[in-house]
């Protein structure tokens, strides 16, 4: 489809957005063929930045006339490949759509471009008193429209749910141009098919997002943050369940293997965490609320729980900057690990109380097929992110034997009730094993429900379904 990105296109493009925002020198390409997904990189035909759902909406009708493919492009710090230009054609960065319009105090919303930086609208938010909880680690780069893309999570996600839960209406570009609202600015809508929630996690492969209306939650006062070291790692896992069984609900339930800890300690300057030689894994817990002693008797409750197991000393944060700085630790994780090795990083989910197993085995599958792999993620929903390190892994092993493993790994996590992503996505590189996860009838509903929204396929081709 490419090579149809010829002189009189380029022209075209030119005239709907302006010469200065359309780019095809080779430096711009080749920085927006790549994202966070392990070192692929796939330049587009030319990089465009529109500023208007108009705009868009033009260069939907070329592309869907010249059948050039199309790819929303946001803070390019996706894990699944899924910004990524396979096929070439337009990269449509979304950066100039950077306004938040309205934050509504009365009835709790905020409307939003979707690029809009995440950790920027949830600032602007809590500067009127209201919280949008969603935290990706990503948070200070990614934008709140990969994050519908995405249906992104994050930390506070145990609590306080993932993007769908706080997304009530979407305007959106379809790939043949034209421009609708999915629904409703209301808490409630039963009026029809819920088109809003069938684009949050549709990976920019249904519409492009101009608006986004948001709801809002009041900010909680309070929080208390604990760093719990354990001498098993699989009893780390057995915790989480624990603590949620005992009536508890933390508004953070964070595991980092040592491993994952170790990196983060090293790559951050100026934390100082001791870690005693035996301990194999943390959780880092919080509680939040209005009311300081109901939350430090949750808090003693968690200890009651976690003193259990085999477990050393408990940090308490005692202020704001240490509580900051855990956090940072926490944060770092992926950017540590990247610095150390090309990896790859599945993103499993399982019903929490089958944490233990999940990680056994996949301790037990990288020794089958010769991988280290380094663990962290949101335990308190069954979310475990799993780093495998290529380091000094000869290229061919990598490229044959490690996919056997992944596969491996992602048959044992649906095996355990549980699926492939839990925040991630599926994009460019999950999406030969979506046939662990779902039946032929399954993916043929999806892909029917593609060629209604997309019926030339321009718009992010070679995303979430098998190879054929």
């Amino acid at each position: 489809m490419e090579n149809k990105l010829n002189t009189a296109v380029i022209a075209r493009l030119q005239e709907i957005v302006g010469q200065s925002f359309v780019f095809y020198d080779e430096a711009t390409r080749r920085d927006y063929g790549h994202d966070e997904t392990e070192d692929y990189v796939f330049p587009p035909g030319a990089v465009v930045k529109p500023s208007c759902a108009d705009e868009i909406a033009a260069i939907l009708r070329l592309a869907n006339e010249h059948q050039i493919p199309v790819v929303p492009v946001g803070g390019r710090t996706g894990l699944s490949g899924g910004a990524l230009s396979i096929d070439g054609g337009i990269a449509l960065a979304m950066e100039r759509f950077n306004k938040i319009l309205k934050i509504d105090e009365q009835n709790l919303q905020v409307i939003t471009e979707p690029g809009v930086i995440t950790q920027v609208l949830r600032e602007a938010a809590a500067a009127k008193g209201l919280f949008y909880p969603v935290d990706p680690s990503s948070q200070g780069s990614c934008f709140i429209g990969g994050n519908i893309a995405e249906n992104s999570g994050g930390a506070r996600a145990v609590k306080y749910g993932v993007t769908k839960d706080y997304v009530l209406n979407l305007e959106i570009v379809l790939p043949t141009g034209e421009i609708i609202w999915t629904g409703a600015n209301t808490l409630k809508n039963s009026t029809g098919y819920n088109l809003t929630q069938l684009m949050v996690g549709s990976e920019g492969t249904l519409g492009i997002v101009t608006k986004i209306v948001l709801k809002l939650i009041p900010l909680p006062s309070n929080n208390v943050l604990m760093l719990v070291p354990f001498y098993n790692a699989e009893e780390a896992c057995e915790a989480v369940s624990a603590i949620f069984r005992a009536g508890i609900t933390p508004s953070a339930l964070e595991f980092m293997e040592r491993d994952a800890i170790d990196w983060a300690l090293r790559f951050v300057e100026g934390l100082s965490v001791v870690v005693e030689d035996n301990v194999q894994a943390h959780l880092l817990i919080e509680v939040d609320g209005n009311h300081p002693d109901i939350l430090f008797a949750e808090a003693e409750k968690i200890m009651g729980v976690v003193e259990k197991f085999q477990i050393d000393e408990v940090l308490f944060a005692d202020s704001e900057d240490q509580k900051n700085a855990l956090w940072k630790m926490r944060r770092s994780i992926a950017e540590a690990v990247k610095s150390n090795s090309v990896y790859k990083e599945e993103d499993t989910v399982v019903p929490r109380y089958e944490l233990p197993k999940l990680l056994h085995g996949i301790k037990a599958i990288g020794n089958k097929y010769g991988f280290k792999s380094v663990c962290y993620g949101h335990a308190g929903d069954g979310n475990l992110h799993v780093n495998i390190i290529k380091s000094n892994m000869s290229d061919e092993h990598w490229k044959t034997e490690v996919p056997k493993g992944i596969r491996e790994i992602f048959e044992l996590t649906v095996s355990l009730k549980g699926t492939l992503s839990g925040e991630h996505g599926i994009g460019y590189v999950q999406k030969n094993y979506m046939d662990i996860a779902f039946s032929e009838t399954h993916l043929n509903l999806m892909r029917h429900i593609k060629s209604v929204f997309d019926p030339n396929h321009i718009l992010n081709p070679g995303k979430i379904f098998p190879d054929s």
